[in-house]
């Protein structure tokens, strides 16, 4: 019995290892399905719809508890990683950074004045984005969904599932697809 035990411990460890994120130069977390990107909204954009994927832009600040609260106890959640892995296309934001980001009405702002321009007032904030944004449109108002904060398990990928399923465009609000398929979850 004790190495049944060992043996799904390691097993476990060994599936969270693969998702897990590792703290880059910058202080923000890195988990194996952000990409590296000239943060160029419009191209990233058309790179997702390449690949099948939505666009995600995950904003993030170095010292957040509620940062690594998400990349550790709710991200590397195997059904959650892949399933952002295999839907997402996700580029991170340093919420006081200086890296060049070109927004998709192509203003190009240090990361930090993007940021402000966008209204983003709390890390995480993730923003998710149509297959077609608008030239000039930006990034707050094109987002057809905001998940400003830390959220658990559950909500964090319901809400996934309601982006990827366009549930933005339907009469069902995301709090009642949630509560509905919270509901199915608990069981």
């Amino acid at each position: 019995m004790r190495k049944l035990i060992t043996a799904c411990a390691v097993l476990m460890s060994m599936t969270v290892g693969a998702y897990a994120a590792t703290i880059g130069d910058d202080g923000l977390h890195k988990a194996p399905w952000m990409r590296d990107t000239f943060k160029d909204l419009q191209e990233d954009l058309e790179e997702a719809n390449a690949e099948g994927k939505r666009l995600m832009v995950i904003i993030e600040q170095r010292g957040c508890i509620y940062c690594k609260k998400m990349h550790e106890e709710v991200f590397p959640v195997e059904e959650i990683a892949s399933y952002i892995d295999e839907n997402f296309f996700v580029v991170q934001i340093n919420m006081f950074g200086d890296v060049e980001v070109t927004d998709f009405d192509g203003e190009v702002l240090p990361e930090k004045d993007m940021v402000k321009k966008w209204g983003a007032l709390f890390t995480p904030s993730i923003l998710f984005f149509p297959t077609e944004v608008g030239p000039d449109v930006s990034a707050a108002r094109a987002a057809v969904a905001t998940m400003p904060g830390a959220f658990g398990r559950y909500t964090t990928f319901n809400m996934l599932n309601w982006v990827v399923e366009e549930g933005y465009d339907g009469d069902e609000s995301f709090q009642k697809y949630h509560a509905r398929k919270f509901a199915d979850q608990k069981d």
